[in-house]
């Protein structure tokens, strides 16, 4: 059995010089298990890869006592967007039932946009690092294309509200979404992300609800990004996890990125307002972006995104891999 323990420090970059005091943001801080466990292998299978998504730190979380539990090697590797991959490969008789079992603990801080939160009426300056990444976040997912239909959608819902800045065109998108689409899990379709579903059905998870307003943002030249992770109840205690979430951010030189969780906001519309412009503090990241690339690569198609236990078998995507989370909060 071997173990690493790993420490991450918040990066530098980011800075606010504000003409008043914004809110204090809330924190959160609790221990995170996730366990991914290896299927009976198709016979014949000779080796088997398996990636796992490692929290990062960033501006709004720290990662800290991270910590692998498995029989085999493995590495821990920087991958695209600053996401990290856990990656171990092992021959067929090594894998079948392998499990491995990564804990950290997470501080989340609540993100509240300066600019948006300020509330003595004299909006904050924001300064952030700059983001390598800004030219990505204007291009087309494969399901989220920007073709000539979604461009004429997303004019539509900008030009019905007068929306003339960056910052009106985002909130009008978002408006539209929180009005327009249903958080529906029934059915199938939902959760794929696919804009054309969820333009058609108008209803689905918080993956439908955001590829329409990143899709939207994009077609109109506000870069937009999307991130997964995992939801924590409100209520303090311990528990496990049954899904992921996802959320959005977009970005304006008015102020600069700006948090949005159009999902949340249609599941509770007293929080409407509070969603455009802050993602409250229950919730960790995992990945950041979409048809994303592992390090080292996979054999198969880039992952529509990545939050569970993604594994291949001699190459090809191995199904069945069983993933299992829990979090505790920290008792201060």
């Amino acid at each position: 059995m071997s173990a690493t323990i790993l420490r991450y420090l918040l990066p530098a970059g980011f800075a606010l010089l504000a003409a008043g005091p914004s809110p204090t943001p809330r924190v959160r801080t609790f221990t995170f298990d996730y366990t991914a466990t290896m299927p009976a292998l198709p016979a014949g299978t000779d080796s088997v890869e398996l990636w796992l998504p490692v929290p990062h730190p960033d501006a709004s979380q720290d990662i800290q006592q991270l910590e692998i539990k498995t029989k085999v090697p493995y590495t821990i590797t920087n991958a695209p967007f600053g996401n990290k991959v856990l990656h171990l490969k092992v021959p067929a008789a090594q894998a079948a039932g392998l499990t491995v079992d990564m804990s950290f603990q997470a501080t989340r801080r609540e993100h509240q946009n300066p600019f948006l939160a300020n509330t003595n009426g004299k909006p904050a300056r924001v300064l952030e690092a700059n983001d390598p990444n800004m030219a990505r976040w204007l291009a087309p997912d494969r399901l989220v294309p920007l073709d000539a239909k979604i461009k004429g959608w997303a004019q539509e819902v900008v030009v019905k509200a007068n929306a003339k800045t960056d910052l009106e065109k985002a909130r009008a998108i978002y408006e539209h979404v929180v009005s327009t689409v249903t958080y529906d899990k029934t059915g199938q379709g939902w959760g794929r992300g696919d804009i054309y579903y969820a333009c058609d059905v108008r209803r689905g998870n918080c993956t439908d609800f955001h590829a329409v307003f990143i899709g939207y943002c994009r077609a109109l030249g506000i870069p937009a990004r999307f991130s997964i992770g995992f939801p924590l109840p409100t209520e303090r205690g311990t528990g496990e996890i049954k899904g992921y979430h996802c959320w959005a951010e977009f970005y304006t030189k008015q102020t600069g990125w700006v948090p949005v969780d159009a999902s949340e906001a249609a599941k509770d519309p007293s929080r409407r307002t509070y969603f455009f412009g802050a993602h409250d503090e229950n919730r960790v990241e995992l990945t950041r972006g979409r048809d994303l690339v592992l390090a080292p690569q996979q054999k198969s198609k880039p992952l529509n995104y990545f939050v569970y236990p993604y594994a291949e078998a001699d190459g090809k995507p191995l199904e069945g891999v069983k993933g299992q989370f829990r979090y505790q909060d920290k008792t201060l």
